[in-house]
């Protein structure tokens, strides 16, 4: 780049850096690093954020002919289904052979799941939020901080 240095009067040229050039090479395209710490801070948010508004929501749960709530265990533990909407149950329905007949549930706050239903149980117990949705699924496991102390898994 050159440019007129000096007066209005000044004829002569002057080469001048382009410092835009050195710029352009210091720029990164990748993000910045993130620390594990800070990325396991994130999702902790995330999912405080994601167990508060499952608490203040009513969901789906499917309950028997004796209105007992549907359950599944796996890996140790007991969990109770419950579906965000009525599309999300039909999904789970079609997924296990069974979206022919007619599923009974009941609509229950999840805060009531987490508080009343999961300690009634009387084994190791959590939700499972929209089963057979792939990721959009979420698990509240039973542990300190999402079910009550007495029913958590992780108690001292």
């Amino acid at each position: 780049m050159t440019g007129h240095g000096g007066g209005s009067g000044s004829t002569g040229q002057v080469r001048r850096s382009r410092l835009s050039e050195y710029a352009e090479h210091t720029k990164t395209t990748e993000p910045a690093a993130v620390s594990e710490d800070e990325v396991v801070k994130r999702r902790r948010l995330e999912f405080r954020a994601v167990l508060g508004e499952f608490r203040r929501t009513p969901v789906l749960v499917p309950v028997d002919d004796d209105e007992v709530p549907l359950t599944a265990d796996h890996g140790g533990l007991r969990w109770i289904l419950a579906f965000s909407t009525e599309a999300a149950l039909a999904r789970f329905a079609v997924a296990r052979g069974e979206g022919e007949r007619e599923w009974a549930y009941q609509r229950v706050l999840g805060a009531r799941l987490l508080d009343v239903a999961v300690p009634a149980v009387g084994v190791p117990c959590g939700v499972a939020l929209d089963a057979g949705s792939g990721d959009e699924g979420v698990l509240f496991p039973p542990v300190t901080g999402i079910v009550p102390d007495a029913a958590a898994v992780d108690r001292s």
